[in-house]
């Protein structure tokens, strides 16, 4: 703002400059500095400094005027960068932690395709709108400035003009309310299409085998056009504003001059500096005008970024401070119960879990095995009753404590797009020290072999989510990377139920040779993952009903015999 102030008073005194230039066209030694207004203090300070106005001293401080100009104008432009991309910078770092920090009770819920838009294209069209927001206030303060000297020069000139810029106003303003409204209409929108984006990749392979990526890509195909309609709407609103913006300044100008000089008697000199003024500031209000609707036709990302932002800390993940110190001895459950939009899914869950334990949780589909498991990780927030670790209550817990030592292997591994060592170190550096923790991780989980037969060994790219890898080698790595991280609780949810059998069990037999050495958690469909465990629980609407090894529950447990007996365990 100061800059765009300080730019504006050095133009305006550049163009004050003219007119004693035009005066002496007719008489190079004669100045009326009465002409100038209230400007004329520009010449009296040069008579009073016996500088003489001559055109060499007119011309020169003209010059002098504009080169200071252009230096204000290339400082504020880099300040206006620098403040630009450090507020990107900043929006983007908030918006990455807000998500990080969210809980995942709310992020299971959470619409992703929106995440993904607001976290992206989001944030670029808010660098636009920054750009124009602040552009259009910049253009206000040279719209003030310029009118201030207008004013000086010819106040009756100036106050005609004002009015005709004025009544110019109200054509923009319904135009400013149909962008702003198309603008929410093509956020949403894009947020649609994000979310659509994701589902096709992620479910490529089912859209692919059953023919049905062209019926897909039909529906991706509408929501591109829909877009498309959305962007049009606002380039044409943008088009008409930028268009109409001259024809209607010099109509105003126009219409202005001649009134003045045919009924109102006034001298042309004076008009013509305070037409320069205010040509100028009719400009900038023009273009105040269309910057501000480039501003609106990005307001509904502006709404939907700041909305997602008071998400974000309404939703954040709150916790206590207390460290959790030395190795976990205990897990211990009492009476917790646990809701999704108040429909229990945990119901008086009282479990304790001792350290290098192998505990195993069957049960029906929607039985809450997964959901107990992600209580006892620390996903998931107890609503009713304690859970302990340690003997210390979760709440008072900083839980990250716990989640750094806890190595999680799902039924889809997590690959990425990188080389094995990253995907295995999670990009540690690649020393001695970390060489030799990798390869002794890849022998634990039994794909040494495989990794020693690729050309590259430990340096070859996997691919996006290890594609060309085998169900049983993606989820070697997976467990590769959890024994890496010398984790002290390991789980295992569901991790063996989308592979063969063969595989299945050649996987099974290496989590059996880590049992001991850690805390394990195995959620399991198949009885036969879990026969070796210390102990099992069986789960049933929400509610644990026996607990036991496995011969003890064959005896104890018709619901856990019928499972053995079906499965052919």
């Amino acid at each position: 703002m100061l800059f765009n102030l300080l730019i504006g008073i050095l133009d305006g005194f550049g163009l004050t400059m003219f007119l004693p230039l035009l005066q002496m066209v007719d008489d190079s030694s004669s100045v009326d500095s009465e002409s100038m207004g209230k400007l004329r203090f520009l010449t009296d300070f040069l008579e009073e400094s016996n500088i003489p106005m001559s055109l060499f001293i007119v011309l020169s401080f003209m010059t002098i005027f504009f080169f200071a100009k252009g230096i204000a104008q290339y400082f504020a432009g880099v300040y206006r960068v620098n403040v630009q991309q450090w507020f990107i910078k900043k929006l983007r770092v908030t918006n990455i932690k807000g998500l990080n920090n969210l809980s995942y009770k709310y992020f299971v819920t959470s619409d992703v395709g929106r995440i993904q838009n607001t976290l992206t294209g989001e944030v670029g069209r808010i660098s636009v709108a920054f750009t124009n927001y602040f552009k259009a206030l910049e253009y206000a303060i040279l719209v003030v400035v310029y009118m201030i000297f207008a004013f000086s020069v010819d106040a009756q000139f100036a106050i005609l003009v004002t009015i005709g810029g004025i009544l110019t106003n109200f054509l923009y303003k319904k135009l400013y309310k149909n962008t702003k409204g198309i603008s929410r209409t093509l956020t949403g929108e894009s947020n649609i299409f994000q979310g659509l984006i994701i589902q096709n990749v992620a479910n490529y392979k089912y859209l692919k085998a059953t023919g049905s990526l062209k019926r897909y890509g039909n529906k991706l195909i509408e929501s591109v056009e829909s877009i498309e309609r959305s962007n049009k709407k606002i380039g044409k609103l943008d088009a008409l504003l930028t268009a109409g913006r001259e024809p209607i300044l010099i109509a105003v100008v126009v219409a202005v001059i001649f009134v003045q000089t045919t009924y109102l008697g006034s001298s042309l000199a004076p008009i013509l500096i305070s037409l320069v003024f205010f040509y100028r500031a009719l400009n900038y209000l023009m273009q105040m005008q269309v910057r501000w609707n480039k501003f609106l036709s990005v307001s509904g990302s502006l709404e939907n970024i700041t909305d997602f932002g008071k998400e974000l800390k309404a939703n954040k993940e709150f916790g206590g401070k207390e460290k959790l110190e030395g190795p976990i001895r205990k897990f211990e459950l009492r009476d917790v119960s646990f809701y999704y939009d108040d429909s229990p899914v945990l119901r008086n869950i009282s479990l304790e879990i001792k350290e290098k334990q192998t505990t195993a949780f069957v049960g029906e589909s929607g039985s809450g095995k997964t959901t107990l498991v992600n209580v006892i990780a620390g996903l998931l927030p107890v609503d009713n009753g304690n859970f302990f670790i340690n003997g210390h209550k979760s709440s008072d817990l900083n839980i990250s404590t716990l989640q750094e030592r806890t190595g999680y292997i799902t039924q889809d591994p997590v690959i990425f797009n990188d080389t094995i060592f990253n995907n295995v170190s999670f990009w540690d550096e690649k020393t001695e020290e970390n060489l030799d923790k990798f390869w002794k991780a890849v022998k634990q989980a039994a794909i040494l072999d495989f990794v020693n037969e690729l050309s590259d060994k430990e340096d070859s790219i996997l691919g996006n989510n290890g594609t060309n890898l085998s169900g049983g080698q993606r989820q070697r790595i997976s467990i590769a990377r959890e024994l890496y991280k010398n984790v002290e609780i390991l789980i295992l949810d569901e991790a063996t139920s989308a592979l063969d059998s063969e595989t299945e069990r050649a996987i099974q037999e290496n989590i059996d040779e880590l049992k001991g050495e850690y805390t394990i958690f195995i959620v399991a469909h198949r009885i036969s993952t879990i026969k070796n465990a210390d102990r099992i629980v069986v789960m049933s609407q929400g509610e644990i009903s026996n607990v036991g090894a496995f011969k003890l529950l064959m005896e104890s447990s018709p619901y856990f015999k019928k499972l053995v007996e079906l499965q052919e365990v």
